[in-house]
Order: structure tokens, then C-alpha cells, then sequence
């Protein structure tokens, strides 16, 4: 019994008129949505990539188009026919030009430009293609007789919290990791200093384990900093509140300035600054990733009234015009 006709262009999604290219691009797209290996355990999907693997190979090849262009319908009747020996005169030409019929697989350029360097197929891309002995650039293994063909691991992420310290300084985080058949793991990740909030840090080969000898995924860590109470970052740059006495902001001097680090340097006042002024102290601030070096600290002055006053205060603001003891 003759199967259903199957429009192959409408199987693609393209116009009887696409172009070579633009069948190609079509394919690529389907067979990436519908491999079986993305979908695991749907038979829909799996005869569907059938279906769009066989209009490629018949839409891709100018001979194969030509006669499905002109056959239609009877184009699957014309290779039951062809698979009998073709008995007696060619009922579809009229005794014109026999039409050799041939198929192949997806070249393996095809298969890397679809889906990348790695391999990602399973034994049931093996058993629909037959052995044609593909193997990905991650290599392969013979298993049962067949070639099995090597897949890299899934890439793990997962999150994890420091301080403002931990980030000037650098800090490790261990972490534990799960799997399906597999005893937990422990790793070390090292988390440079310097790191900005919401980065990831990579640790290589740490992720699920391939199969077929294919390598490990990696492990991705994001990195969230804490907001500390007394430091704002901003870049490579932290701003500080740095209290200073009046008599100081006035007449000029020294204060300390707590650093992130743990430490106090002192910051010289220039005379008559301003409340709200920012002084900056440079290399204060955080680490730069790529080790050049730090950004800076910017003390922001906030003018504090001394108390009790200082004999230098009340003689100053008894010098100034207005006051009760300028006018005595």
C-alpha cells in the first residue's frame, strides 16, 4: 500500500522556490529543536526528526528535487517501484531516462556546523544513520560492535555569598556536588580578589561527567558581594563617611580614615572644605582582577560641631561679625 504523500517543503517550512541555502537553514533549525537527544522520551519528536531528515535529503539533492518536483504524489510510488527492479517499462517517464535514487547521511561538517564541536548524539543517532562512523572532534569509543560517539558534559551553576572583605582579599568556597549514580563530590573554588558582585567564577572539568569518553562540563559559581555598612563600591572605587571636626574643615589638619583592610590612614584637610566634600586617598580602594594595581578611597567629609568647644572655636566665633561678643 503507497504511504501519504508527504510535502517536503511544507515539512521545512519553505517555499517550492527556496533556494539550496535556504533548505539547509531550514534543517539545521529543525533538527536542533526536535533531535531526540534534546527531547529524551518523545516519540513525537523522534519520528519528526525522521520526517525532517528525510525532505533535507531529498530537497538537498538537485536530481532527488528535480523528480519530486515533477512526480509529486507518485514520487514515493516511483521508489516502490524502483525497489521491485523497476518491472517492465517506466510507467512514470514513459521509457525516458531511468532516475537513479541514492541517499546519505549528514556529512559530518553538516552535523559540527549544527550543533558545534561536540558530538551531542546519543546511540539512537548511530541506529537511524546506520555506521557510518562519525565521530565528533571530542573522539569515540566502540561499544557492542558500533561506534558510540563521545559527548561533553553539562555545564553545573550555582550561587554563592562573601563580603566586601572577602572580596578585597580573595577567598575559596567549597562546593558539594550531586549526581544521579555518583557519590557527592566536594570542590574548591577559588574566588579571586577583587571580584564584582553578580560575576562568575569557572572552575574547568568540574561539571557533570561526559559519556562515551567524552570530557566534563564546567562548573559556573555567581558571585554575590554583601553591601557593607560602612564601605559603597563603585567599580574598582569605595566611598567612606569620614567624620571631621569643625575646626579642622576651618582652619585645615589631619584625620584618620578607616580603610576596607582593616587599617587607618591619615587624610589631610585642606583649610575652609566644604560639608559633603570628597578627598581621595589612591590605591585604597578595591584590587584590581587583572592585577594592576587598586582603585581608590573616597573620603566623603561630613563637618561635625566639636563637643564640648574648643578654646580655638569660641575665640573664632566670637571674632565673627554679629556675635554677642564681638559686640561687647
Amino acid at each position: 500500500m503507497p504511504t501519504a504523500f508527504k510535502d517536503y517543503y511544507a515539512v521545512l517550512g519553505v517555499p517550492r522556490t527556496a533556494t539550496e541555502k535556504e533548505i539547509h537553514s531550514a534543517f539545521r533549525k529543525l533538527a536542533r529543536r526536535h533531535h531526540p537527544d534534546v527531547n529524551p522520551g518523545d516519540k513525537s519528536a523522534e519520528d519528526r526528526f525522521k520526517e525532517i531528515n528525510e525532505a533535507h535529503e531529498v530537497l538537498s539533492d538537485p536530481e532527488k528535487r528535480k523528480k519530486y518536483d515533477e512526480l509529486g504524489p507518485r514520487w514515493q510510488e516511483y521508489e516502490a517501484w524502483e525497489r521491485a527492479g523497476k518491472p517492465g517499462p517506466n510507467p512514470f517517464t514513459g521509457g525516458g531516462p531511468q532516475v537513479r535514487t541514492e541517499y546519505r547521511t549528514v556529512s559530518p561538517e553538516e552535523l559540527e556546523e549544527m550543533f558545534g564541536d561536540a558530538a551531542p548524539f546519543s546511540d539512537f543517532f548511530q541506529t537511524f544513520f546506520g555506521g557510518s562512523g562519525f565521530r565528533g572532534r571530542t573522539g569515540g569509543a566502540r561499544a557492542g560492535g558500533r561506534t558510540r560517539v563521545s559527548q561533553r558534559g553539562e555545564d553545573v551553576e550555582g550561587e554563592t555569598e562573601i563580603s566586601l572583605e572577602e572580596a578585597i582579599r580573595g577567598t575559596t568556597r567549597t562546593v558539594e556536588l550531586t549526581g544521579a549514580g555518583s557519590s557527592p563530590r566536594r570542590v574548591e573554588l577559588r574566588i579571586p580578589a577583587g571580584i564584582r558582585d553578580g560575576a562568575r567564577v569557572r572552575a574547568a572539568g568540574q561539571g557533570s561527567a561526559g559519556a562515551g569518553g567524552g570530557q566534563s562540563g564546567d562548573l559556573f559559581v555567581r558571585v554575590h558581594v554583601r553591601p557593607d555598612h560602612r564601605f559603597a563600591r563603585h567599580g574598582d572605587d569605595l566611598t567612606v563617611h569620614v567624620p571631621v571636626p569643625l575646626d579642622v574643615a576651618l582652619l585645615g589638619g589631619a584625620v584618620k580614615v578607616p580603610t576596607p583592610r582593616g587599617t587607618q590612614v591619615e587624610l589631610r584637610v585642606p583649610p575652609g572644605t566644604q560639608n559633603g566634600a570628597k578627598l581621595r586617598l589612591r590605591g585604597q580602594g578595591m584590587p584590581r582582577l587583572r592585577g594592576d594595581g587598586a582603585g581608590d578611597l573616597i573620603a566623603a567629609v561630613d563637618v561635625r560641631l566639636p563637643l564640648p568647644l574648643t578654646p580655638e572655636i569660641e575665640r573664632w566665633a566670637g571674632e565673627m561679625p554679629g556675635s554677642s561678643a564681638a559686640k561687647a
